[in-house]
């Protein structure tokens, strides 16, 4: 896959990141603390800027009580 489509698909199927992060009434900068990185970094996540690595990803998840399917997947309003 080339940059650009890895772009086109963080657009045309975005993480749900905010949406839990929202629901759990945590701010960026809480969840970026709990999962140890920087609050752009959740930031760009959200915004489908950047791909977390499977640790990160992981540690989201855990931190959000979801699984990475329903944070991550492509099929988010199933």
């Amino acid at each position: 896959m080339t940059t650009q489509q890895a772009a086109r698909n963080a657009v045309e199927h975005p993480n749900m990141v905010r949406k839990w992060r929202r629901w759990k009434e945590l701010s960026q900068a809480e969840l970026a603390s709990a999962v140890s990185v920087s609050r752009q970094t959740i930031a760009n996540i959200e915004k489908g800027n950047y791909s977390p690595s499977v640790h990160l990803a992981l540690a989201i998840c855990h931190e959000l009580g979801k699984s990475v399917e329903e944070i991550f997947g492509d099929e988010q309003e199933a």
